[in-house]
């Protein structure tokens, strides 16, 4: 993987993210090598070998300076729901496009109105005749653009106390009633965000995901995973940025000496190479956690926590280390900023994964 990887390198993906192309050379290399479907059943195309395989390829991948965020959707969120709680026909339909590479799935969740609480989802899907019609919006929705269909996540129901009772959809990206529109942010990835409007959507009832109205359940199998890949993601580009430190700290001279050899310097990274290792263990034990099929809640949330915030302090020395030199793109470090940031802020944000540990992991009192 990691000899894929870097023949691409950090140029391949700046060319890309430049051009505004999909890396489709890179994720066609990878799907011939058989490493996009790792983690899926063998009896679907799949490697058969679980998350922490596909946790690896991602931070391959990124530790080549080439995170890909379509990896984490389609395959990990995607690939884990349809594999679990998909009827072989839904299986073969998807799943094995996914393990070979040949279908790209984007996965719905986020509405502008409803934000890190899930019960408040105001995408509908309504029976009819014919199965479902689905109607609301969903914003900052990844890699739509190059995605065949889109696992949106709707509300079919509410319980007792009002809180949605959700549903999952398999909805192909072009059909009518769907429209999408381009979200301009300062991320510099091949992937584009998007904000997607549902009017009348239909959608035949072979394409709903588990039971209806079981939909929580099934959606935290694919979030978990999601937190996971994550975490993967920081860790790779963790250490992309360290061993572009390393070697500046020790090629470059001042005063006819590396500045390495500088406790100023050496101390800093000693530091957050020792954060960074934490986080690698953390996101391990989430790994084997969610493999073994117990509860990986707290595991994944932790991993993802201590590899955002170790990532960012990482690449954020690397570029100290760079001087002036860590913002020319030549160097090939200040791009990732954006792309370390959002992933302190998303899947889910830092503080709502506090408020996780808080009330699971502690017994504290619910803040929310």
């Amino acid at each position: 993987m990691a000899g894929i990887a870097s023949g691409f390198g950090h140029s391949y993906f700046t060319k890309c993210v430049q051009e505004g192309k999909p890396t489709q050379d890179l994720w066609q290399a990878m799907a011939e090598a058989g490493y996009l479907g790792v983690n899926l059943p063998e009896e679907y195309g799949g490697g058969g070998l679980g998350l922490w395989a596909l946790a690896a390829v991602a931070e391959e991948l990124a530790a080549a300076g080439c995170p890909l965020m379509l990896l984490v959707v389609s395959p990990a969120i995607v690939g884990n729901v349809l594999a679990k709680f998909g009827t072989t026909d839904q299986k073969d339909r998807w799943l094995r496009g996914i393990a070979s590479g040949e279908t790209k799935c984007a996965f719905a969740i986020t509405e502008p109105d409803a934000g890190s609480n899930s019960h408040n989802i105001s995408t509908v899907a309504t029976r009819d005749a014919s199965g479902y019609r689905l109607n609301g919006t969903k914003t900052y929705i990844s890699g739509v653009e190059d995605a065949e269909a889109i696992l949106v996540v709707t509300r079919t129901d509410k319980d007792s106390t009002g809180k949605g009772r959700l549903s999952l959809f398999m909805v192909d990206a072009d059909d009518p009633g769907l429209e999408r529109q381009y979200i301009e942010t300062a991320l510099e990835a091949p992937e584009s965000q998007w904000m997607l409007f549902f009017d009348n959507v239909e959608v035949s009832e072979d394409r709903r995901i588990g039971e209806e109205g079981n939909g929580l359940r099934i959606v935290f199998e694919g979030l978990n995973p999601e937190r996971i890949m994550g975490a993967a993601m920081c860790i790779g580009i963790a250490d992309y940025a360290m061993a572009k430190a390393t070697k500046y700290a020790c090629e470059r001279k001042v005063w006819g000496v590396p500045i390495g050899a500088h406790q100023g310097v050496s101390h800093p990274l000693a530091q957050v190479k020792v954060e960074l290792e934490l986080a690698r263990l953390m996101t391990r034990r989430a790994c084997a956690e969610y493999d073994a099929g117990v509860s990986a809640g707290e595991a994944s949330n932790m991993a993802k926590y201590a590899a955002a915030e170790a990532g960012i302090r990482v690449l954020d020395q690397a570029m100290q280390t760079h001087g002036g030199n860590g913002f020319a793109r030549e160097y090939g470090l200040a791009d990732l900023w954006f792309v370390m940031r959002l992933l302190r802020t998303a899947p889910v944000s830092r503080e709502m994964i506090l408020n996780f540990v808080a009330e699971h992991s502690l017994g504290l009192p619910r803040s929310y």
